[in-house]
């Protein structure tokens, strides 16, 4: 697609140095290393099942009848807790990450989450699971700004931007367990039925306290602390099964301390301050931000926390049906998700958000007329095509918001920034959640159809916004990317630095080799 930001995207220099002979499959260091990887995604999963679960929770009659039915600005409170628990800790999650590294920020972020759960599942009071869910979102924090990074930072470099991509991706897969937990706990006729899936809620963090021992630590924190060497035996390990020679390895490494020498060069500052005195920074403080609310402002956060409330709307009053279609669309969101996240590379980043704000827009808007039909005439068709309609939105939403927001937002940010930037992503999510929790049961009740409109105007601002501001990065290692908004020139150097290393270093190689031979042949 035309238009946007004159970046260009060229070929990458670390692809000339992968051992493509075999399969990444074939390679037992890299499945390992993948398996790690898989460990860290699912902290997505502990909020895309908070989601579900309170979606699923107030179509239960055992909880409505435990809390006494909550409504209206309670309601708003009992779903935007855990977001303002989030809020409360972002003040100390980057110096966490950055300071005691990604690993351990990871650690502490699952042991609050576990004790929040174990509180949530023994409520026996409003306010007893109020401060657990509180106690949930702030540890969340610690464990969700630190794992995409750790991610990002240790990936393979070809699988690095489709494995970044699948961690906000298995939000959904979190949201499926709460959604059919609820839905298979629903005919229990005591407490338990909404306890269980409150239980659940800290599985994701106690197989991460279990197995986050064996997780690599991120070189490029070992690199940025002086450790290059561990850093350089990490890579090793993990990209070229123990060979510290190997040539991909050299390029990501001298890529890796060129990058971080740069940003104390060129970027000394790297406080808060510095996110607006370059222009490369505002540029990516401009467009993160921008993800950040259009990820929650598009209509979906209505759906995922008052879909019971739509549902009310339109005529689907049942229980049953209203968590059977939550499981079914957390199912179908979840394949849409993890499909145009392992295309990202191929397709393009700019070109996958293009297509997903133009769909929701087109489908949005076509919603909004069906539930204004049936609200006016109570026409039945119309409320099935409100159904269809919400699936249609959702399946576009997922192409870009629920697989890129994460992954671009970390690989746009340079080293030095990356903690405290996704920090500041992930504050804007915050903010636009907890509007979107006090505002849209409100807005949805005294409105109805119209609050509907307002999603059709900030949709068409949206897609004109990405149109202009979003800038392709596709096929570049994660210091040319981070590079590319400080120019063109800055990525080239800091690839050309790394290229240049590998090869005077086979130059080398094959000058010792000569001589070893020279010298075999004297002697014989």
């Amino acid at each position: 697609m035309g238009g946007g930001p004159a970046i260009s995207s060229s070929d990458t220099g670390y692809v000339q140095f992968i051992d493509h002979s075999r399969p990444w499959w074939k390679n037992r260091r890299i499945v390992l290393l993948n398996i790690w990887i898989a460990l860290l995604l699912i902290t997505s999963s502990t909020n895309g099942f908070d989601g579900s679960m309170m979606n699923g929770l107030q179509t239960l009659d055992q909880w409505n009848s435990a809390f006494h039915t909550p409504t209206g600005g309670k309601l708003g409170l009992l779903n935007a807790i855990q977001n303002i628990g989030s809020l409360a800790a972002y003040p100390f999650s980057p110096y966490v990450t950055d300071g005691f590294g990604r690993r351990a920020s990871v650690v502490l972020g699952a042991t609050i989450m576990i004790v929040g759960t174990i509180l949530q599942t023994a409520s026996n009071t409003v306010g007893m699971f109020i401060g657990a869910r509180f106690l949930i979102g702030f540890g969340l924090t610690f464990a969700a700004s630190a794992a995409p990074l750790l991610v990002t930072e240790i990936a393979f470099p070809s699988q690095r931007a489709q494995l970044t991509s699948l961690y906000n991706s298995l939000w959904y897969l979190g949201s499926i367990i709460a959604a059919w937990t609820t839905y298979g706990t629903f005919h229990i006729p005591s407490s338990w039925a909404w306890r269980v899936p409150s239980a659940l809620q800290g599985l994701p963090s106690v197989l991460q306290i279990l197995f986050i021992w064996f997780v690599p630590e991120s070189p490029r924190w070992l690199v940025s602390k002086g450790r290059e060497a561990q850093a350089l035996k990490t890579l090793a390990y993990y990209h070229a099964n123990g060979n510290e020679k190997d040539p991909l390895v050299e390029y990501e490494f001298e890529e890796i301390k060129a990058a971080i020498a740069f940003d104390r060069d060129v970027a000394s500052n790297v406080g808060w301050t510095s996110f607006y005195k370059t222009p490369g920074n505002r540029r990516r403080m401009r467009i993160i931000i921008a993800l950040a609310f259009f990820s929650q402002w598009s209509g979906n956060g209505l759906v995922s926390y008052y879909l019971g409330k739509v549902f009310d709307a339109i005529g689907i009053t049942n229980p049953t049906t209203q968590l059977l279609i939550n499981g079914l669309l957390n199912i179908f969101n979840f394949f849409v998700a993890i499909i145009a996240g392992l295309l990202c590379d191929k397709v393009g980043r700019r070109r996958l958000f293009m297509i997903s704000a133009v769909g929701m827009l087109l489908f949005w808007t076509l919603q909004t007329i069906c539930f204004s039909i049936y609200a006016q005439h109570h026409n039945e068709a119309a409320a099935h095509t409100v159904i269809a309609m919400i699936f249609l939105f959702y399946g576009f939403c997922e192409i870009a918001f629920s697989p890129l927001i994460v992954s671009y937002t970390v690989e746009i940010l340079p080293y030095a920034l990356r903690a405290k930037g996704f920090v500041i992503f992930n504050f804007a999510i915050s903010l636009s959640l907890i509007f979107n929790q006090y505002v849209n049961p409100i807005a949805l009740e005294k409105l109805g159809w119209k609050y509907y409109l307002v999603y059709v105007f900030w949709l068409a601002f949206e897609t004109v916004f990405l149109w202009f501001f979003v800038v392709e990065t596709k096929n570049r290692t994660l210091e040319e990317t981070a590079a590319l908004f400080d120019g063109d020139e800055t990525a080239a150097k800091i690839a050309e630095k790394a290229v240049e290393h590998v090869v005077v270093a086979k130059q080398q190689d094959h000058g010792q080799s000569e001589k070893v031979s020279e010298s075999e042949e004297r002697i014989d």
